[in-house]
């Protein structure tokens, strides 16, 4: 009897020793392991993960808190065509070159109205976009003093200083520089749907704004866009009609820009159509 209660209880403790070390393993692996198979991004766009932190910035939402973009790691964000209608001095709008970085006061936080001689207002539902520009070489830390151009269609889905009828108008078209957090904030209006693209806004990435002068010292073209349920609810909007059809017949999935994945340029979104949104998004960078 004591014989096999001997062997019982070695045999016990060599199993509680494999389970022990199978428990150490594991915790290597979650450790070391599976760090090495999850990255923070897909092809050429990933970049640097910044290990238990969050990146952050004191401008996200109404109560000043960043909602929904930042994560443990940052992304470079994609690269994307500026389109036909960028005003940064790199084409013609028909009439001559169309700059709007040449104009006097485009560095501005409310780009709803006209500038420089041009009086136009740009209508519909109140917009507040809030962007933090953090570098993914540098553990995701915010990057201050750099300038971000951004502009958007009207509701109409005309853009200022190329569309017939607002070539005159240079609105909807801004610079704004990043603050000590990274961080820029533009008011302006939900932009519309016009046929064949989703809706979405345009920026660029300067060192700064006396860089902006010529395209060529840009850092980063890109796009960002919003989420169905936001776009279907702002479109109730008076003066949104046509988006509501041209939205109708495009998807993310269909769209040119968009059609390979919106994770790192897709917005957080708080507020309503009445009383206007607030979208955040963080956008990574490599400097």
């Amino acid at each position: 009897m004591d014989k096999h209660t001997n062997q019982l209880e070695t045999d016990l403790h060599t199993l509680m020793q494999a389970a022990a070390s199978r428990r150490q393993m594991l915790r290597w692996m979650s450790v070391g392991g599976a760090a090495s198979l999850l990255g923070c991004g897909g092809g050429s766009d990933a970049s640097t993960t910044a290990s238990g932190t969050t990146t952050t910035g004191s401008t996200g939402t109404t109560s000043g808190t960043t909602t929904g973009s930042s994560t443990a790691s940052c992304s470079i964000i994609p690269e994307e065509t500026a389109g036909p209608y960028p005003g940064d001095g790199t084409n013609s709008n028909g009439i001559s070159i169309a700059n709007a970085l040449a104009l006097s006061g485009i560095v501005r936080s409310d780009i709803r109205s006209s500038i420089a001689g041009a009086s136009g207002v740009a209508a519909g539902v109140p917009l507040t976009i809030k962007l933090q520009l953090v570098n993914t070489k540098g553990s995701c830390a915010s990057l201050a003093g750099y300038a971000i151009y951004l502009w958007h269609c009207d509701r109409d889905g005309n853009y200022s200083m190329y569309s017939s009828g607002v070539t005159a108008e240079n609105y909807l078209r801004g610079v704004q520089e990043t603050d000590s957090n990274g961080n820029v904030s533009f008011t302006t209006i939900f932009p519309g749907c016009y046929a064949g693209r989703i809706p979405h806004v345009h920026f660029e990435v300067y060192p700064g704004s006396s860089k902006i002068s010529n395209a060529n010292n840009k850092l980063k073209t890109s796009q960002f866009t919003f989420p169905m349920a936001t776009l279907n609810e702002a479109y109730q909007a008076t003066g949104y009609s046509n988006s509501v059809r041209n939205l109708s017949q495009i998807t993310y999935a269909t769209d040119n820009v968009f059609s390979d994945g919106t994770s790192l340029q897709m917005v957080s979104v708080t507020g309503n159509a009445t009383l206007g949104y607030v979208v955040t998004l963080t956008v990574g960078i490599s400097v």
